[in-house]
């Protein structure tokens, strides 16, 4: 088993399986491309990449038809569920507030779904093949995104629903986070996507379940606190959250300080690593005295 890890004295911040996105509107549903700054096609140019389908966006009429027949079925549907509401029965639609029914760019999302958009020479054009589900047996195996305070780490692993604790990292590209500019969450249709942008002007569109934990460092660069900066007693607590946690003492916790001046610590233990979900967080919030604060008395900012 080969578990990626970072460097000394660099921290990992998180990891989670990420794809190329797919498109959700009716006329590009399931759909991708990969662009040139004139929207041309690239995908044959892309150095090293096998075979893969070309799609073609639906016409207008047909995009009518499959949006009636879709109406027609919801509103049987709200019809039905509404007769069983009236008639006293348990009825519950289930609801995710995370996405948006109102494109934030129609052009990319609506007419078009570009999930590169990348000149000659750009760095969007290295990204590897593996990401894109339609290449892929991403039914076998998985890509992950590692985030870390120096660097974003692509890797591709297998995938076994009955062992999702084995994890065998193969390094398929990187880029410093200085090769970064921008990261952008996008929320329609299902709230899973975000855009990631380069200084070249470069840009990839992935999605990824557990979005919000993934990117909210590149969203908020954060301002990590290195252990040695702390008192003894602060120190002190950690140290016995992590033993409590039987996480390694070579995994390097994730510091920040609060406004109200409490401290939060994550620790990322490999050991809870599964290749379906990537790293799973333990938490814990302290005082300035390395007292560790109750949840009951959290503040805003420590949430």
């Amino acid at each position: 088993m080969n578990i990626w890890q970072p460097e000394p004295g660099e921290t990992l911040l998180g990891r989670a399986p990420v794809a190329f996105a797919t498109g959700a509107a009716p006329r590009v549903r399931g759909m991708r491309w990969f662009r040139d700054t004139d929207r041309n096609d690239i995908q044959r140019k892309l150095p090293g990449w096998p075979e893969g389908p070309s799609f073609t966006p639906r016409s207008t009429g047909s995009t009518v038809v499959r949006r009636s027949v879709k109406g027609a079925a919801t509103a049987a549907g709200v019809a039905v569920m509404a007769f069983l509401s009236s008639a006293g029965g348990n009825v519950s639609t289930p609801s995710d507030d995370s996405g948006s029914d109102t494109p934030d760019d129609p052009a990319n999302e609506v007419e078009d779904f570009p999930v590169m958009w990348a000149a000659p020479d750009t760095l969007a054009r290295s990204l590897p093949w593996q990401l894109d589900p339609s290449r892929f047996d991403h039914k076998h195996h998985r890509t992950h995104a590692i985030v870390t305070d120096r660097r974003l780490v692509l890797v591709s692993l297998p995938f076994d629903r009955k062992n999702l604790e084995a994890i065998d990292d193969e390094v398929l590209w990187q880029c410093s986070r200085t090769d970064i500019d921008i990261v952008e969450l996008k929320d329609f249709k299902d709230g899973n996507d975000f855009t990631v942008t380069f200084t070249d002007g470069s840009w990839c569109r992935l999605t990824c379940v557990w979005r919000r934990a993934l990117t909210r460092y590149f969203m908020q660069p954060p301002d990590l606190l290195p252990l040695e900066s702390l008192s003894t007693k602060q120190r002190t607590t950690i140290s016995e959250f992590i033993r409590e946690i039987d996480a390694s003492d070579s995994v390097t916790p994730i510091i920040t300080r609060n406004a109200c001046g409490h401290y939060n610590v994550d620790i990322l233990p490999p050991s809870q690593f599964t290749s379906s979900f990537g790293s799973s967080e333990e938490s814990l919030v302290m005082d300035s005295d390395g007292i560790e604060v109750d949840a009951e008395d959290y503040h805003p900012e420590d949430l």
